[in-house]
């Protein structure tokens, strides 16, 4: 423990510490249950190869989480409890803006050291915000309005960082085929439009509905992830440098 204490800072360490071991060949990470006397807050990173980062996403989707392992394994997944309340006095840009700020900021209190990324995503069909639906029902009236149809997905994305904050909305526009009852009672009978907004995955089995769209792809799956480097970059994380394609 004194390697880790000398890592940290902060003289000899004497809490109990829960070592979580990783696949890609690093040591893992390393986290800290009882507060140190001088540290006032929970510390939780990843020691690799001699290099620390401190990268948390506050969202326990599968999505995002695929989504953020296109640029760093090296992340730990902390789910925000913050509850998804709409602003219907709001736009759909700020709603999306505003949740992912809340989730990032509830968890980053607790790791003040770390960055932390929150992430929301609505999609709108004529400024009408349409969420995940409650029941087959629910799903089915979302399907049937958006059938035939252009809408839109915004996905409100906010980085904390140790010394700033930045949040943005990205939009992209998705236009549906026109569906028949069928095709929608069979879609529903798979599960996946229950926890979706808008009652669909453009990355699951939804993508046949879709006749076209345009803007981030990865945005309607739910984390816009050129416009995420560009926050992470600017709130100062060590972006692992692109690797060469191999000839």
């Amino acid at each position: 423990m004194e390697f880790f204490s000398n890592l940290l800072g902060v003289g000899p360490i004497r809490n109990r510490f829960f070592w979580q071991s990783t696949s890609s060949g690093g040591l893992g990470s390393l986290c800290q249950l009882a507060l140190h006397p001088v540290v006032a807050s929970k510390v939780c990173f990843r020691y690799v190869a001699g290099s620390m980062t401190k990268l948390i996403l506050a969202s326990q989707s599968p999505r995002r989480l695929e989504l953020l392992k296109q640029i760093t394994d090296q992340f730990e997944v902390v789910p925000s409890s913050v509850e998804e309340k709409l602003d219907y006095g709001l736009r759909p840009e700020e709603n999306a803006r505003i949740l992912a700020r809340a989730k990032a900021e509830s968890v980053a209190k607790n790791y003040p050291d770390c960055w932390v990324i929150g992430a929301d995503t609505l999609v709108t069909l004529h400024q009408e915000i349409l969420g995940k639906p409650v029941d087959v029902p629910d799903a089915e009236k979302m399907l049937r309005r958006l059938s035939g149809k252009e809408h839109r997905v915004v996905t409100g994305i906010c980085v904390v960082s140790p010394k700033k904050t930045l949040d943005k909305a990205i939009t992209s526009k998705v236009r549906f085929k026109s569906l028949t009852d069928e095709e929608i009672s069979s879609y529903i009978q798979t599960g996946e439009p229950m926890d979706k907004a808008g009652a669909y995955a453009i990355q699951g089995k939804g993508n046949f509905m879709i006749r076209e769209f345009s803007g981030s792809e990865t945005n309607i799956i739910g984390l816009p992830m050129d416009e995420l480097k560009i926050l992470l970059g600017k709130t100062g994380y060590p972006l692992p440098a692109p690797q060469a394609e191999k000839p």
